[in-house]
């Protein structure tokens, strides 16, 4: 097992994405994590004031994390061209950090530390 966490960050704002809906579930395929057979296990978090998310522990390789940005952004009176952003990460061995840098109408994310 290994641990992961998500950052995310208003950019246009430069404020945490308080609020915002999170979904991590293991991906499936090459990479993935081993397959027991039964259905991927969706874990659903909410971003916390800091704009954080502890995922705790997970299994080590594919996972798919999808932040709900639209109706984040709808829930502030914003538009936004994005209604969710996927991310098909793999999670290593050591603690994975997903950081988002989300505006409006673009954004980035890098492994952070």
């Amino acid at each position: 097992m290994t641990t992961a966490s998500s950052h995310v960050l208003d950019a246009a704002r430069g404020l945490p994405a308080a609020g915002l809906a999170v979904t991590l579930v293991p991906a499936s395929g090459p990479g993935a994590p081993a397959d027991d057979g039964a259905p991927p296990a969706a874990r659903h978090a909410v971003t916390d004031a800091d704009g954080r998310v502890a995922w705790g522990e997970v299994a080590p390789g594919r996972h798919v994390l999808t932040f709900a940005a639209g109706d984040w952004f709808a829930a502030q009176g914003r538009d936004t061209f994005f209604g969710q952003v996927v991310l098909d990460v793999v999670l290593g061995p050591d603690h994975t950090h997903v950081a988002l840098l989300l505006s409006p109408f673009a954004y980035t994310t890098y492994r952070g530390s």
